[in-house]
C-alpha cells in the first residue's frame, strides 16, 4: 500500500527558502504524476505545483510561479518542492498528492492519495 510522507516543513522568515520532500512509500510503479497543494486557515486548498511521472513535465500554480519549482528523484520515489523568496502569504499547510495518471494536473480531483501535510509558517 502506497503512503505519502512529507518532510522539510518548518518556520521560515519572509524572503527565505525552504525545500519540502515527499516520499511515496511502498510505490513499486513509477508512472504516476505527483503534486503539491497548500491550504491556509479559512481558505480553499490551492494548487502549487505538479510533476509528471518521468520528471520531464511540470506545472506551477499562479501563486508559486517565479518563486517555486518542483523536481523528482524517480529512483527514490520522492518529489521535492523548492521554495524561495517566500512571502508571508505563503504560510500554509502543504500537502503532497499522488495522481492516478502520468501527466501533471492542477486539479485536485486528479489526485487519489494525499499526505498528512506539513506546516510552513512564514514570519514577516
Amino acid at each position: 500500500q502506497v503512503r505519502l510522507v512529507e518532510s522539510g516543513g518548518g518556520s521560515v522568515q519572509a524572503g527565505g527558502s525552504l525545500r519540502l520532500s515527499c516520499l511515496a512509500s511502498g510505490r513499486t510503479e513509477r508512472r504516476f504524476a505527483m503534486g503539491w497543494f497548500r491550504q491556509s486557515p479559512g481558505k480553499e486548498r490551492e494548487f502549487v505545483a505538479a510533476i509528471g511521472w518521468s520528471g520531464a513535465s511540470t506545472r506551477i500554480g499562479d501563486a508559486a510561479r517565479g518563486r517555486f519549482s518542483v523536481s523528482r528523484d524517480t529512483g527514490k520515489n520522492t518529489i521535492f518542492l523548492h521554495m524561495s523568496h517566500l512571502p508571508s502569504a505563503a504560510s500554509a499547510i502543504y500537502y503532497c498528492a499522488d495522481a492516478y495518471r502520468g501527466t501533471p494536473s492542477a486539479v485536485s480531483s486528479a489526485y487519489n492519495l494525499w499526505g498528512p501535510g506539513v506546516p510552513v509558517p512564514v514570519s514577516s
